[in-house]
């Protein structure tokens, strides 16, 4: 059952910034989105990067102006803690999906999957799972697979820093007596990647199939479920705001948010001022060649900036405010 997202308005609207949230499992990140834009009263919410209905963990919103930042945080890397189940695959690569094949899982051993997990690691090129939002001649391949149509998406390259076995293989079953074998993962990966195809490919790896029962996203660049708050617990504090005076839920500032997920340097006055005009050719380089850097003028973010040779070239103006 689709757990209720049905939460309070907030009476004052949010600040500028970045909230990390811990989604519960059942409901997809469009509607984390609407319950936040009731708690934070603005309709200005967007997410940095979509979490399946079945998976939970850190999902990273901006608020207000700082939807301008989730392009340059959607391709951080990211951490996972997942349940593989081996013996039977299914159309979505996940226990949400129909089952497509029961092959069962018999005589497997430790020793045979973690040396089929060691050849996923590194730079590879996957193939996408069907039921994704990835587009396919302007149509997202999973309401395509929903129409019956036969979906051929395209290999892509991702990198796979950690793939790793941490529990012990448990013995299970299927419905009708199928025998699998479950076991626990961490993924260290590029944006991009697809923990239910790595799940999938383990599966045609070991000529058992595959899915994931269970999918927990415990890291977003350097923001983790340290770092998040239940949409449960934000509910709670907008409903016990009075009507005078409430206040209004925490974020991350735009200044706190940038700091965190880039280096940052602090701009003269001559490079603040040339940068709120959107010219960063003034601004001394001293970061990587490619590196997004965050420019502050006295303690507040101004821009996101990127080396581009001997000259930094702006992303992102923040501020044309007057110093």
């Amino acid at each position: 059952m689709k757990p209720s997202l049905d939460v309070p308005r907030a009476r004052v609207s949010a600040a500028d910034g970045l909230l990390i949230v811990d989604k519960p499992q059942g409901v997809t990140s469009h509607d984390v989105v609407g319950a936040v834009r009731r708690l934070a009263a603005t309709r200005k919410v967007g997410h940095a990067g979509t979490l399946d209905p079945m998976a939970t963990g850190v999902l990273v919103l901006g608020i207000g102006k700082a939807t301008r930042l989730l392009t340059f945080i959607t391709g951080a890397d990211k951490e996972y803690r997942a349940r593989v189940q081996l013996g039977a695959a299914t159309d979505s690569d996940d226990a949400d999906g129909q089952i497509i094949s029961r092959m069962g899982a018999r005589d497997l051993n430790v020793g045979s999957i973690d040396e089929a997990l060691a050849s996923m690691r590194g730079e590879v090129m996957q193939v996408p799972a069907k039921v994704s939002a990835i587009k396919v001649d302007g149509k997202r391949a999973h309401a395509l697979h929903r129409e019956g149509k036969d979906v051929k998406l395209a290999a892509r390259p991702v990198v796979i820093s950690r793939l790793e076995r941490t529990s012990d293989l448990v013995a299970t079953q299927l419905g009708d007596g199928t025998p699998t074998v479950e076991f626990d993962l961490v993924v260290e990966c590029s944006s991009g990647t697809y923990v239910r195809a790595i799940a999938r490919d383990l599966g045609e790896m070991l000529g058992t199939g595959a899915h994931l029962t269970a999918l927990r996203r415990t890291r977003v660049g350097k923001w983790t479920l340290d770092d998040a708050v239940t949409l449960d617990r934000l509910a709670r504090f907008v409903a016990s705001q009075p009507e005078e005076n409430p206040h209004p839920i925490s974020v991350l500032s735009l200044t706190q948010a940038a700091s965190q997920q880039f280096d940052t340097i602090e701009l003269s006055e001559d490079e603040a001022e040339a940068m709120r005009h959107g010219n960063a050719t003034k601004v001394a380089v001293r970061t990587p060649d490619g590196q997004i850097t965050a420019c502050t003028w006295k303690g507040q973010v101004r821009a996101l900036v990127t080396r581009s040779g001997k000259k930094y070239q702006p992303v992102l103006v923040f501020s044309t405010d007057p110093l």
